[in-house]
């Protein structure tokens, strides 16, 4: 037995969302032996977008059965059926939150007859309820409205289940291991099943083919199928909105990040909202007082003239200044991690030699800070990050040459490199920006021993 079945809704996502209007058809594979529909009152306000759409007001609604009053109903009408509807996820879903509020655990089987019609007659350019309709001479009605838009269904789907082969079809779509139930209405299986268990970046197109979301993992597959299951109001519009995946290898995650961060600011994608922004980059200077005492300070980059090291984050900008300050025994007051205090009293460097209580040469102080400054902008300066490459055989760099990332590459492990000139011949030149910096400074903090030195800087 199936249960055919079609809400309206009040638009707002999945756990917002309050159902206004749901339709059942009880369908046998032959005939409807049962049918159920009612207005619901969502307790809330319809917007007038939905409205619009639906023609459903707040009027209509007001005397019409609330959920929990219904909810009996719908319990029995689709207890030891297969919950069937078009695009499934999202009318189940909005069913089984609104369960979920009455302290009831909503749990059925489910077909999707968006991803049962490609499967079943491809070759159509759109599979939604009404151009599938129109293509398939179905008689739809009140389009729009839960009865209208159900009964359609139970045709298509009557449609559906007369085709040859569609039985195995059902039942390789039922089995729990076969994820279609999991996967969005319009992504074909075999995008799916194509992705590795691998490190990389991943690309979600909509119907013509443009790059909707970038994303990086380091199991490429497990991570895409993660956001199938995430039920939040993007997500579920992200994966509405997905007709195809592709992917490229990284080897490891720190190339995954930066090739996410390129393909971000080069495709700009609908659904990334992370990096798009334009980030308020900090900046450590340094500066003397009127007593003679240099002091290590930040501020917004586009105020300071000579920066000694850039952050993303004044979250990141702190925690450098500690740790400068700790490893060269300074002044936490002079290296403003304390603002209006006579003397230094930090919970955590209590290493200062007295700088800020006149208790150590001016002068002393200021040649430690000096090579605090000249060891910072060394550091760093000419170094190979090598990490893991795309295949066994295969090894992967990132290279940053005077104090600027300048891209990575991969290099086959036979491969004989003596110098930066053999670097250059893998080389892929990117640009730097906040956020490649942003990434390789984590990096570089979590893992400070990886990185290699180099004598020479590669050419510009």
């Amino acid at each position: 037995m199936y249960s055919i079945i079609d809400i309206e809704t009040t638009g707002n996502g999945i756990k917002g969302n309050k159902i206004t209007e749901i339709s059942i058809f009880n369908f046998d594979g032959r005939e409807i032996v049962d049918e159920f529909t009612s207005l619901v009152n969502p307790e809330c306000e319809i917007p007038y977008f939905i409205t619009g759409l639906t023609g459903i007001d707040d009027t209509m609604v007001r005397d019409a059965p609330k959920w929990k009053e219904i909810a009996h109903l719908v319990l029995e009408m689709t207890q030891d059926t297969i919950f069937v509807a078009h695009s499934v996820n999202f009318d189940y879903n909005v069913i089984k939150n609104e369960f979920s509020n009455i302290g009831i655990t909503y749990s059925r089987k489910k077909l999707c007859t968006v991803r049962l019609s490609r499967k079943l007659i491809p070759g159509f350019n759109s599979y939604s309820l009404g151009k599938l309709c129109s293509a398939l001479n179905i008689p739809l009605t009140d389009r729009h409205r839960a009865r209208g838009d159900a009964h359609a269904t139970v045709l298509l789907f009557k449609k559906l289940i007369a085709i040859e082969g569609a039985a195995s079809v059902f039942k390789t779509f039922l089995n729990a291991r076969s994820q279609e139930g999991t996967l969005p209405p319009d992504l074909p299986k075999e995008a799916f099943e194509k992705l590795p268990n691998a490190a990389g970046v991943y690309y979600f197109k909509d119907q013509k083919g443009s790059i909707i979301y970038v994303g990086k993992a380091i199991d490429i597959k497990k991570r895409v199928l993660g956001h199938f299951y995430n039920k939040s109001n993007k997500e579920v519009r992200l994966c509405k909105a997905t007709h195809d995946i592709d992917y490229e290898l990284s080897g490891s995650e720190l190339v995954a990040l930066l090739m996410e961060s390129e393909a971000i600011k080069k495709h700009y994608p609908q659904f990334n909202s992370s990096q798009k922004r334009i980030s308020k980059e900090v900046a450590v200077f340094s500066y003397e007082d009127r007593n003679g005492i240099l002091h290590l300070a930040y501020n917004n980059l586009k105020h300071v003239s000579n920066p000694i090291a850039t952050f993303s984050t004044i979250a990141d900008c702190r925690s450098f200044l500690e740790e400068i300050c700790q490893g060269h025994e300074l002044c936490p007051k002079f290296c403003h991690l304390q603002e209006n205090a006579e003397s230094c009293s930090h919970y955590s460097i209590r290493n200062c030699r007295g700088i800020c209580r006149g208790k150590e040469a001016i002068v002393t102080y200021n040649d430690r800070v000096k090579s605090a400054i000249k060891a910072e902008k060394e550091k760093n300066k000419n170094i190979i990050i090598p990490e893991k490459g795309r295949t066994p055989n295969e090894r992967a760099f990132v290279l940053l040459a005077e104090g600027q990332y300048k891209g990575y590459g991969f290099i086959e492990k036979t491969e004989p490199i003596q110098g930066l000139d053999d670097l250059e011949n893998f080389l892929e030149r990117k640009r730097e920006n906040v956020d490649t910096k942003r990434i390789i400074n984590w990096y570089l903090r979590k893992f400070p021993h990886r990185s290699i030195p180099l004598s020479h800087p590669t050419t510009p």
